[in-house]
């Protein structure tokens, strides 16, 4: 009797089956669901724009690949916009898709403080997919020190220039 209650509970008693999506969305929190379904910021920027900064990182154990940009604004040092491509699953997409959405508006400074357990807490991410949120919060920093080096590239360039100008002169 307990087995045909919990055969019925799930959905496989007496031939009735439970829709797919909702045995495939039982795993997964709402929020989840919600981001694999409707992603927010999906694209890229060219990547050669000095305002943007690139992040490329991958989790060789699952195949997870994400790409996140950030579009700068060089005078208030704000992140103006944001977007993802995510090669991955459910999770890896949401939690793209949330680190998206999050550094919208915020400067360099504060999108480094979100950590992965901020977007695993928010996403609910069972234990088995802490590596998805582990990859967001390290495509935020790829992002943000590719931003930074772009930058550095044209400082370091003119401070060569005026030291050579300086010994030309002399």
């Amino acid at each position: 009797m307990l087995r045909a209650a919990g055969r019925r509970i799930l959905g496989l008693g007496s031939g009735h089956r439970a829709p797919a999506a909702a045995v495939a969305s039982r795993g997964y929190h709402e929020r989840v669901v919600d981001h694999y379904d409707n992603p927010r910021n999906v694209g890229s920027f060219d990547k050669n724009d000095p305002t943007v900064g690139t992040g490329l990182v991958g989790a060789p154990a699952c195949g997870d690949v994400m790409k996140l940009q950030i579009k700068v604004d060089d005078a208030t040092g704000k992140i103006v916009d944001a977007c993802f491509k995510t090669f991955g699953c459910g999770s890896a997409i949401a939690s793209s898709s949330v680190a998206t959405e999050w550094v919208k508006g915020k400067h360099m400074e504060e999108v480094l403080s979100i950590k992965n357990t901020e977007i695993a807490k928010h996403l609910s991410l069972p234990p088995v997919k802490l590596h998805c949120s582990m990859l967001a919060e390290d495509a935020i920093k790829a992002a943000v020190k590719d931003y930074e080096s772009k930058k550095a590239k044209p400082a370091a360039a003119n401070a060569e220039t005026a030291q050579t100008e300086k010994v030309a002169s002399a």
